[in-house]
């Protein structure tokens, strides 16, 4: 027999979830990120189980193993029982899921936010496009818009490297996804 868990049990185990880290990115937490698609729990005759679904930002993200682990050690240590962590790649991840808590944090830390994705139709094909997209990034550290991509990749394939040419600042910045 499987009975579902009290609330207060679920909102509790969801608040640990919503607090784990991005290995990635320490300063932004899952439920920053836009990641976290569902937390229940449940009892069950062997016990407490929680399941989290999670939507990676992408499909091949290396960080995924340590996010598993890391939502299982932090239920666990909270006093949660069997933990489940489950991959959920539809819809697709966007980086327009990024609370406005979690650009801010990014911007504080000295990385610019991503501006609004491209859009791309429910269900259909993601689009691709073989030049640079023209966008304005804002430099973290001053605020200005006059700045320059200086490499496609940064510590992450999610990121990119620019240069303010007002301060003279490197900065990485969150691709729109």
């Amino acid at each position: 027999m499987v009975t579902a868990l009290n609330p207060a049990r679920v909102a509790r185990a969801r608040e640990v979830v919503a607090s784990v880290p991005d290995p990635e990115l320490p300063m932004l937490t899952l439920a920053d990120l836009g990641i976290i698609r569902d937390v229940t729990a449940e009892v069950t005759a062997d016990g407490e189980r929680v399941v989290v679904s999670v939507t990676p930002t992408y499909s091949g993200c290396p960080a995924m193993a340590e996010m598993r682990a890391d939502v299982s050690r932090r239920l666990a240590a909270a006093g949660f029982g069997a933990v489940e962590v489950h991959t959920v790649l539809s819809p697709p991840w966007t980086t327009d899921w990024i609370t406005d808590a979690g650009r801010r944090k990014l911007a504080a830390a000295g990385i610019a936010p991503p501006g609004s994705a491209p859009h791309r139709a429910v269900g259909g094909p993601v689009p691709l496009t073989l030049t640079l997209a023209a966008s304005t990034v804002i430099c973290p550290a001053c605020g200005s818009d006059d700045t320059q991509r200086t490499a496609a990749f940064s510590a992450t394939a999610c990121k990119d490297l620019y240069r303010c040419r007002a301060c003279s600042e490197p900065f990485e910045h969150v691709k729109e996804i």
